[in-house]
């Protein structure tokens, strides 16, 4: 059965913030200003973004809500009635709650009655996930309509008292920890939603879905992106296997940190994963009339432009579309969001039968995921 995405929704908390905002809203450590965050910023040129948080590191929307009004917004732009949903599929890395699942927390926010949901807990690519389950299930004939929701609330991990709490960490000793800082200022808060549905909307443009796919790497390569874990090659021990809580947070094991030596990697699995779908005549690299990459820094562009080149498997940098510089890094949620504004923005021409290549890369543990979707006009 095909399936269509009918209906898209996006969230973003609070005003946007530029770069010489940032450390205002998520504080300055120890109060001394980042050595770092010019740098970092300078390499990301993201100009503007959007938290959770205020000035004070006060949440203003829970992860909860953000996805709410995500999906909302999604549903209010429906041509069905609610009660035609049959599944809900939500992804973050990090619910508000550790458990239950945060389906179960955005279902009774917006009051959906007896639906299926699906909870996936990874990083950027959890939102693939999501997608591509309830794509299987109206693919089986299981609903007629899913909403798939991604909302990331990162700046709660990253606001000054996180790093002040880690006494024990190489942070708190004030020698520079590139690795737990680096996150600081690349990421940002956001939902996005879409609408599946076994057939196209009645007005305007759906997107039929082509097909999903996914690789992960993590058998190949140690852990990149992570929190829970103090850092240390020499402790195993995860953030649960402290006697306390306030000692795993001392020891910094409630800090995300990022490998950045290993960052590279992620462009390279990519760029190997988009060629075997070449190779198995899945994806025409000449017939992508547009390319949503979700790379979380400027400073991978040109690394994902020459190496597809190098390929032979390139796409025109004018077929390029991204919102990253305005919108920020904002994880799981980013395509959705992209795909929302993709949808509305006056900048792109959108045709009947214009194919669109979708690209989320997770730095985890290397999981590289794709779609293709065909713009379809009622």
């Amino acid at each position: 059965m095909t399936v269509y995405i009918t209906s898209t929704g996006a969230f973003l908390p609070g005003p946007p913030i530029s770069v010489g905002e940032v450390e205002g809203i998520l504080g300055a450590v120890h109060g001394k200003p980042s050595s770092l965050r010019v740098q970092i910023q300078k390499a990301n040129k993201i100009e503007t973004r959007h938290y959770a948080i205020d000035e004070n590191q006060n949440t203003t929307h829970s992860n909860t809500e953000m996805a709410s009004n995500a999906a909302e917004q999604c549903l209010d732009r429906a041509f069905l009635t609610r009660d035609k949903v049959g599944m809900l599929a939500v992804a973050s890395t990090q619910g508000d709650l550790p458990a239950p699942g945060m389906a179960s927390m955005v279902q009774a926010e917006l009051g959906l009655p007896a639906i299926e949901i699906l909870t996936t807990h990874g990083i950027c690519s959890s939102s693939m996930m999501a997608l591509k389950a309830a794509w299987n299930s109206l693919r089986l004939g299981d609903h007629e309509a899913a909403v798939v929701v991604s909302s990331e609330l990162s700046s709660r991990l990253l606001k000054k008292q996180r790093y002040e709490a880690a006494t024990e960490s190489t942070y708190a000793s004030k020698r520079i920890d590139f690795n737990t800082e680096f996150l600081r200022w690349m990421l940002s808060d956001g939902a996005g939603a879409l609408l599946l549905q076994d057939k196209p909307a009645p007005k305007g443009f759906s997107f039929k879905i082509d097909w999903i796919h996914g690789f992960s790497h993590a058998h190949a390569l140690p852990t990149c992106m992570s929190v829970g874990s103090a850092g240390l090659p020499d402790d195993e021990r995860t953030w649960q296997d402290y006697d306390t809580y306030g000692e795993a947070e001392k020891a910094g094991a409630l800090l995300l940190r990022q490998e950045v030596r290993l960052l590279d990697n992620i462009v390279r699995m990519g760029v190997d994963g988009y060629l075997r779908l070449v190779e198995d005549g899945i994806s025409i690299p000449g017939e992508i009339d547009h390319f949503l990459c979700h790379y979380s820094s400027h400073h991978f562009r040109d690394k994902i432009l020459d190496l597809l080149d190098a390929a032979g498997v390139g796409i025109p940098e004018d077929r390029w579309w991204t919102n990253l510089y305005t919108r920020g890094n904002t994880g799981a949620a980013s395509l959705f969001i992209m795909i929302d504004e993709f949808l509305r923005t006056d900048e792109v021409t959108l045709n009947e039968g214009d194919t669109i290549l979708c690209f989320v890369p997770e730095s985890g543990r290397f999981n590289t995921t794709y779609m293709q979707l065909t713009a379809v006009k009622s």
